[in-house]
Order: structure tokens, then C-alpha cells, then sequence
């Protein structure tokens, strides 16, 4: 990346503007504003998941209008398709699918959700529900549980058979995104060898638990509308970073969307260190040029810094521009004041231009750390994702 025609891995990138990545009263802007990103607008349809049910994930479009009204036929005629699928699906049953073209062994990660739901039984108790997907939806397990069986030896038994029902090995690791459950959750896994990950970066699992209260739980006979969740997300007050993840430098960037789509594509190849989503499920159909706000950062010791970013599993950041801060949002509940900049009617504007633009990208981001702003590659590549909490 270099300043005004930053380079990722061989890709044009928008330089916004460089500070050095110090304590937030350090912090000083040395670069020009960020050209505006492309323009963009976003329409929800009904993508179909790897099993026969549909799961609905978010679409993303850059197309113009004109385009769009020309594909209004076949949207409608998607969604009319996709509504009278869902009419058939039995509320009450539980699921249990394995992609018959999966890769069973390669399956090494789960995403899980285990928490009440917002259904009564025939005792008038909430419905607790275990929910287990991997990262692709080629492994979907559902079932419920009376209110008087939630521990974690239940969980245990539960997740047990989810590898012995479908066949698959278990995983190395499981994801879960609700801190209240992480002693459970963590008791559960360890007994059967698994390691449990708190972690926001359970986005399948997310879309996926999203879809089923529009589809499963809205319908089911014992439905409470209006019911808030039991557990809700963390959102704590942000601390202080942690002296091993400071770097030197660091920048607002853009990324063309086919260019993050090539770094996505080629993460395991040529980084180390990093992460990515999978567009295609999450229904992003952004123009190629579009671009994609990001942060690079720039650090001497680039290889370390990122080897310990890889652990924290980050799933957003975001600009506080009220405190002139940029948080960085890891694992359930962590939130870290990652930067700070001086505060003026200047860099307030480009702050909040850049959340524009991640807004108008449907929530998607990145982060780059580079040994020098000034160079072709990175050390380590994570593309993010700003998403609601679930609404159950």
C-alpha cells in the first residue's frame, strides 16, 4: 500500500490517510481524503442454502437501477418460490443435514448456538434450542430442549451426536457467540476434545438463526411475539489495547471488491496469518470496482503483530468519532480502543465517510498489516463484517 496509490498483494488501493498508530493522543493525519466509494444499494432476497430448506441470507447489490428493474420478474418470481417452500416447513421439526457432496473430513470447524428460544412449551417454560452449522451450511443440526435439561453434560451428549448422526468426524474447534454460555459450552466441548472458540465470527450461524425465526420460530404454535432474547450480546466499554498489538503506523484504505474477493480466495495460500468470508453465501453482489473500506497497519515487527492478532478472533471495527477513537471488536465481548487521532471538523468528516462506506458495503471491511504502508503485500489479511445481534 502506498499513499495515494496504495498496493495490496498487486491491487490499486485508495489511500485515505496515515497516522501513526501509537497512544490515541499521539495520533496525527498526514494524507489527503479518500476518493467516495462507488455507489451502492442493497436488496434482500432468498438465497438457497446447500440443503433442501432455504436459508435466507443478506444480498448485497451495486447494480444500477435500470438493471435492477429489468431483474424484478425473476426476483419476484425467486421470492414466490422460495415463500411457498417455507410454508411447507414443519415448525416443529428438527434438523439433521449433511451435504451429500461435503468433504465430511474437511468439516473441522462448527459454529453453535445453544440458548432459549422464543417459543412456550406445553408447560408454559421457554424452549431451549441447540443449533450446529459449519462455515458453508453443508452441516445444518437442530433440537430442542425442555428448560430443565440445560447443562452441560446435556450439551455434551448432544453435540456427540451430531458427529454420530451425520457421520462426520468432530471438529478441532466450535464457535459460540454468547458469552453467558461460554462455562457450559467450554465444560461440554473439552470433555469430547473439542476446543471452544468465543468468537462474534460465527456469521453463518447468524444469518442462519435469523432466517429460522422469520421461518421456524415465528410459526411454531407456542411463538411469544415480542419476546426479547434470554441472553443478549455484549457490548462493553472499550479498554485499553494491550501493549503487544500496538503498531507504528496505520491508514484508511479502499480495496476494489474483486480484489478482496482474490484475497479471500487466496488467503491460505499466501498469508500466514488471517481470515476470510464466504461472499458467495452471504449474497454480496457488489460491482468489481466497487470499493470496500479497510485499515492497514504498519508495524516493524509485522510477522509477531500479526501471529497475535490471529488469535483474537476480530470480527469489526468500527470509528468512535465522539472520543476521535478506532475500536477493534474480538472474540464475545472484547472491545479495544485500537487508535486514537486528533479531533477536528476535518478527520470527524473522513471518519465518518469511512463508515459510510463500509455501510453502503453492507457492513463488509478489512484489516491489512503490512511490514511498510509503502509495500506490495501483506502479513496478514482479515476480512470483516459488521452484523446485527440475532433476534432471538
Amino acid at each position: 500500500m502506498t499513499t495515494a496509490t496504495a498496493i495490496v498483494a498487486g491491487h490499486g488501493l485508495a489511500l485515505r490517510r496515515s497516522l501513526h498508530l501509537s497512544k490515541p493522543s499521539c495520533a496525527t493525519f498526514s494524507a489527503r481524503a479518500l476518493p467516495p466509494a462507488a455507489h451502492c444499494c442493497r436488496t434482500v432476497v432468498a438465497a438457497a442454502a446447500p440443503s433442501s430448506r432455504t436459508c435466507r441470507c443478506r444480498s448485497v447489490s451495486s447494480e444500477s437501477s435500470t438493471a435492477a428493474a429489468a431483474d424484478t420478474a425473476d426476483d419476484e418470481e425467486e421470492e414466490t418460490k422460495s415463500d411457498s417452500e417455507e410454508e411447507e416447513m414443519d415448525p416443529l421439526a428438527e434438523v439433521c443435514y449433511l451435504d451429500p457432496e461435503a468433504d465430511t473430513e474437511g468439516i473441522r470447524e462448527w459454529e453453535l448456538d445453544f440458548c432459549s428460544r422464543p417459543i412456550l412449551d406445553a408447560r408454559g417454560k421457554k424452549v431451549w434450542e441447540l443449533v450446529v452449522c459449519d462455515a458453508t451450511l453443508s452441516l445444518q443440526f437442530t433440537r430442542f430442549f425442555p428448560n430443565t435439561s440445560i447443562n452441560s453434560v446435556t450439551l455434551r451428549d448432544a453435540l456427540a451426536s451430531v458427529a454420530t448422526s451425520l457421520g462426520v468426524p468432530l471438529p478441532d474447534r466450535a464457535r459460540f457467540f454468547r458469552s453467558q454460555m461460554q462455562t457450559i459450552i467450554s465444560r461440554a466441548c473439552n470433555e469430547l476434545g473439542v476446543k471452544a472458540v468465543p468468537s462474534r465470527r460465527c456469521v453463518s450461524l447468524l444469518l442462519w438463526l435469523e432466517e429460522r425465526y422469520e421461518t421456524v420460530y415465528s410459526r411454531h404454535p407456542g411463538f411469544q411475539s415480542g419476546t426479547k432474547p434470554l441472553l443478549t450480546l455484549d457490548n462493553p466499554f472499550p479498554t485499553s489495547l494491550p501493549e503487544n498489538l500496538f503498531g507504528d503506523k496505520w491508514a484508511f484504505v479502499q480495496l476494489p471488491f474483486s480484489a478482496v474477493r482474490e484475497e479471500v480466495e487466496s488467503l491460505e495460500r499466501r498469508y500466514a496469518f488471517g481470515a476470510g468470508l464466504d461472499l458467495d453465501l452471504l449474497g454480496f453482489e457488489l460491482d468489481e470496482n466497487t470499493l470496500i473500506p479497510g485499515v492497514a497497519v504498519e508495524s516493524s515487527r509485522a510477522k509477531p503483530l500479526a501471529a497475535w492478532m490471529n488469535g483474537l478472533e476480530i470480527c469489526s471495527m468500527e470509528v468512535d468519532t465522539g472520543r476521535a477513537n478506532l475500536i477493534l471488536s474480538a472474540g464475545v465481548s472484547t472491545r479495544y480502543v485500537y487508535a486514537g487521532y486528533q479531533k477536528s471538523a476535518a478527520t470527524t468528516q473522513e471518519a465518518e465517510a469511512w463508515e459510510a462506506a463500509k455501510k453502503a458495503c453492507g457492513g463488509l471491511h478489512f484489516l491489512a498489516i503490512q511490514e511498510n504502508l509503502n509495500s506490495d503485500g501483506c502479513v496478514g489479511f482479515w476480512l470483516l463484517l459488521d452484523l446485527p445481534p440475532p433476534p432471538v
